[in-house]
């Protein structure tokens, strides 16, 4: 018999999590170099079970009851807390319960979390990916982590980050959304300073950190004013409440707040979403990220945290369409971000850094077609976030595979003409680059383009998105070139290896190979075929979030000719792009050299990655540092010093009267005589009066 959809929601983040457990218990003593079965097998399961509630939720949609918007169904396990009467005040009536809306407004709202998961096609699709994009990369990782000392501990954080992100896409309350916000958070910290004895991956965890913690304050703030506004935290119509995400709300327009007060809680998320997902200006601690193992990277880049400020925003488009403003600044910080992930990308020397500023530009990229803040744009946006995840993970994997080979060395100017040394690691690796810029019929070109069609036709309503629809074909080209460069470094050229890479540098073993040839047929042949079927599109929109009126009423039909047209354009400028990096880097690189010393200022800006490291120890680190360094010394002399002067008053006063302790009985009977004498001649002479 068929688990149903609530048994299935329950069983795909308890099995990562109970080989989690599994693992941190048993594996240092007895499963040891055999940890990755239990997480290995668990995320299989989840994958299995994420694939039947796909099914299961594409049936119910299409079968969904007429009268409501999208499809969705929710599980509740148990009540976390509640407090009666906590908002005594309630928020206006347009944002009031499901009782109020019909007879009143009650008198007080409960401020009520339960543990509710929800099923809906957003939450399917993304469980699909992020087991599937899991299950790869720890079967890979059992070969690239193979002999490490913490073997067991790597695959126990793998299960946790892995449960984290599946209860993420899967949570029906803002607060539990944001307390698996933290735990991939702290997943990602654990796994980034894995090597935690080196101190560039100490200190790339705590920035990852520290940086995400600035979002993560403005999530919390939106939380509060979520709360103040509508009454509740819940996605869904519970308990006579109306949920902010709920049917009711999203079958009465009106019910959303408007103004001042939707920008706020709007940019505040976004502000969440700017760290999570590594946008302008939170952007700087995805490249640090590097430090932790390569299939860490490929995990954090392609399925887990990055991706969750993508989905949150997505989730939250009726939020957003009540603020334009709100949805110009997703689309321009999106831009923003997609150029400076594109310039910096095209000097680094770095294979893991290049892939990583990469990530950076095709976040970028999702937040510009969010921002078009149509139904074309919106679906283009998460079409682009699923099939990023099968190229994405592919180059990193590729890039873990070719480090491997290396002995560890990632920086290009030491290898080179690797096609031979490691066929199938060069072909693998060729066909994600072909996606990431855009070839088709390879994945990228059919979701980028639709984001660059969703922009160009958003500008015949409001021309200013005209100079992002050419920025974006900009950062195509520059995407290509980067891309390219990459490769023809290293997999062309003379065949170079390091010194570390020691006499017999070889291909990789099978079981990190076997992932990578299968991530490139997922990179070929996805995206052409959700893009002919139409199946990913016409499936997301059944989300209730997206099925909103307003959302679709702003819906930009793309017109195939115009689509068509963008991607021949993208196409041409992807080809311009391989054209000119196979120019510079698979010829005399001397034309190299020449065009550095040209654009010299341009080469120093994008290698030093645009200075924001030390713009923002200029404006913030030195500054706090100086400030922490006062607070300790006012701490550690006037503060401390105080209260030692305090305790030193007794003993020193002590001193004084330590004379009088002569031990000589003569002494002691003349001073009870004289105290006597004192005593009796003040009696005397104390006036009475």
């Amino acid at each position: 018999m068929t688990p149903g959809i609530p048994t299935l929601l329950i069983l795909i983040p308890a099995l990562p999590l109970t080989a989690t457990i599994v693992t941190a218990v048993f594996g240092r003593s007895a499963l040891k170099q055999n940890s990755h079965r239990p997480v290995v097998l668990a995320l299989l399961g989840s994958f299995v079970a994420s694939l039947m509630m796909l099914a299961q939720v594409r049936q119910e949609s299409e079968a969904k009851p007429s009268q409501m918007v999208g499809w969705e169904t929710s599980v509740d396990l148990w009540n976390w807390a509640e407090v009666p009467n906590a908002l005594n005040t309630p928020p206006a009536a347009h944002s009031a319960s499901v009782q109020g809306i019909e007879h009143g407004l009650p008198a007080a709202l409960p401020f009520r979390i339960d543990l509710t998961l929800r099923a809906d096609a957003l939450t399917s699709i993304m469980l699909a990916m992020v087991t599937f994009i899991s299950l790869l990369v720890a079967i890979y990782a059992s070969g690239y982590m193979h002999g490490d000392r913490g073997y067991w501990r790597f695959f126990s954080y793998i299960g946790l980050f892995v449960f984290s992100m599946t209860m993420l896409v899967s949570a029906s309350n803002f607060v539990l959304l944001y307390v698996f916000w933290e735990a991939v958070g702290l997943c990602s910290y654990l796994l980034i300073g894995f090597w935690y004895e080196k101190p560039e991956a100490a200190a790339a965890g705590k920035k990852a950190f520290l940086v995400n913690r600035i979002g993560d304050f403005g999530f919390a703030l939106a939380l509060f004013l979520m709360w103040t506004t509508y009454g509740t935290l819940n996605f869904h119509d519970a308990h006579g409440i109306a949920g902010i995400l709920g049917q009711t709300r999203l079958a009465d327009p009106e019910l959303y707040v408007g103004g001042g007060v939707a920008t706020a809680i709007c940019l505040l998320l976004m502000l969440g979403a700017c760290g999570k997902s590594a946008q302008f200006p939170l952007h700087i601690w995805l490249p640090d990220a590097m430090e932790g193992p390569t299939p860490v990277s490929a995990l954090i880049h392609a399925a887990t945290m990055v991706t969750a400020g993508v989905y949150m925003v997505t989730r939250c488009t009726p939020l957003f369409m009540v603020s334009p403003d709100a949805q110009h600044v997703v689309a321009l910080v999106g831009f923003v971000t997609a150029a400076i992930g594109g310039v910096i990308a095209m000097t680094q020397t770095d294979l893991k850094r290049v892939l990583a500023y990469s990530t950076i530009s095709q976040l970028g990229y999702m937040f510009l077609g969010l921002g078009v803040a149509t139904l074309g744009g919106i679906t283009s946006g998460m079409f682009h976030l699923f099939t990023h995840a099968f190229f994405k993970a592919l180059l990193f994997l590729g890039a873990g595979s070719v480090m491997h080979a290396m002995g560890g060395v990632v920086d290009m100017r030491r290898f080179g003409g690797l096609r031979r040394l490691m066929p199938t690691t060069h072909w693998t690796f060729l066909f994600g680059c072909l996606a990431l810029a855009g070839v088709i019929p390879f994945a990228g070109f059919w979701s980028k383009d639709a984001i660059i069609a969703a922009v160009q036709e958003r500008a015949h309503d409001e021309p200013e998105f005209l100079y992002l629809y050419w920025g974006a074909l900009v950062v195509a080209f520059l995407t290509s070139v980067y891309t390219f460069r990459a490769f023809f470094m290293t997999f062309y050229g003379s065949e170079r290896v390091p010194y570390e890479a020691g006499p017999n540098a070889h291909e990789s073993p099978t079981s990190m190979t076997v992932p990578l040839t299968i991530l490139a047929a997922c990179a070929l042949v996805v995206g052409a075929y959700f893009e002919r079927t139409e199946g990913f599109a016409e499936f997301i929109k059944l989300t209730p979030s997206l099925a909103y009126e307003v959302v679709n009423s702003k819906n930009v039909e793309i017109v195939s000719q115009s689509h068509t047209l963008v991607g021949a354009i993208s196409t041409l400028v992807a080809l311009t792009g391989m054209g000119l990096a196979a120019f510079l880097y698979l010829g005399d690189e001397s034309q190299v050299a020449l065009l550095t010393r040209l654009l010299m200022p341009l080469y120093l800006l994008s290698h030093g990655k645009l200075f924001f490291d030390q713009i923002y120890n200029v404006l913030f680190v030195w500054p706090l540092w100086t400030l922490a360094q006062a607070s300790y010394w006012i701490d550690r002399v006037l503060i401390d010093g105080l209260v030692d002067l305090v305790g030193r008053i007794p003993p020193k006063l002590a001193a004084l009267l330590r004379p009088l302790q002569t031990g000589m009985v003569q002494f002691y009977a003349l001073a009870m005589v004289w105290g006597v004498v004192i005593l009796i001649f003040t009696l005397l002479t104390w006036p009475t009066h």
